[in-house]
């Protein structure tokens, strides 16, 4: 069996449920959005679900502050907060588990691809060369190719001989008694 699965029906499921799971880790987030005019200094030492109601907020544990999340950086800098205390989108996560677990997926992913590449290419491999039931095959099939060309040239040997005897033999060229003339 091998490694047949990973090419298989299987694979193509896993990206879609791996995005979709994404999607709905952050969902909650994008949809529970309050308007933009808000300042997220405001939900300072309420809870973590009311700060990150509004994206663009950051909470940090330490401290119990909501933060501006910093768009210019993709990671908010260790002086603004610690990454296993920042948390963005919800509550349940870190950036720290975030990023080990983005990283474990991706890892994965690139392995299962490379995996499947060297599997399709070495069954290709594989293929090229026919098997003992392939040549065996092909042997049968040239034995009985050149024994009907045997068995070809052998009736035209014969209807040639009847053609002579009864004076039907086609000449090489019909029109050449006509040149003679």
């Amino acid at each position: 069996m091998g490694f047949g699965w990973i090419c298989g029906r299987r694979m193509r499921w896993g990206l879609p449920f791996g995005g979709a799971a994404l999607l709905l880790l952050l969902l909650p987030a994008a949809v529970g959005q309050s308007s933009p005019g808000v300042a997220c200094s405001q939900n300072t030492n309420r809870t973590c679900q009311e700060c990150l109601k509004n994206v663009s907020c950051l909470w940090c544990n330490t401290d119990n502050t909501c933060l501006d999340y910093p768009v210019t950086k993709i990671l908010p800098p260790a002086s603004l907060c610690k990454l296993s205390s920042a948390r963005w989108g919800v509550c349940w996560v870190n950036f720290e588990a975030l990023i080990i677990a983005m990283s474990v997926i991706g890892g994965l992913v690139l392995l299962a691809v490379a995996v499947c590449c060297c599997y399709c290419c070495c069954g290709k491999k594989r293929s090229r060369k026919p098997d003992k039931s392939e040549e065996k095959a092909m042997r049968e099939q040239e034995e009985r190719r050149i024994r009907q060309e045997e068995r070809r040239a052998e009736m035209k040997s014969r209807h040639d001989e009847i053609r002579k005897k009864y004076g039907l033999f086609k000449e090489e060229n019909p029109y050449a008694r006509f040149e003679n003339n």
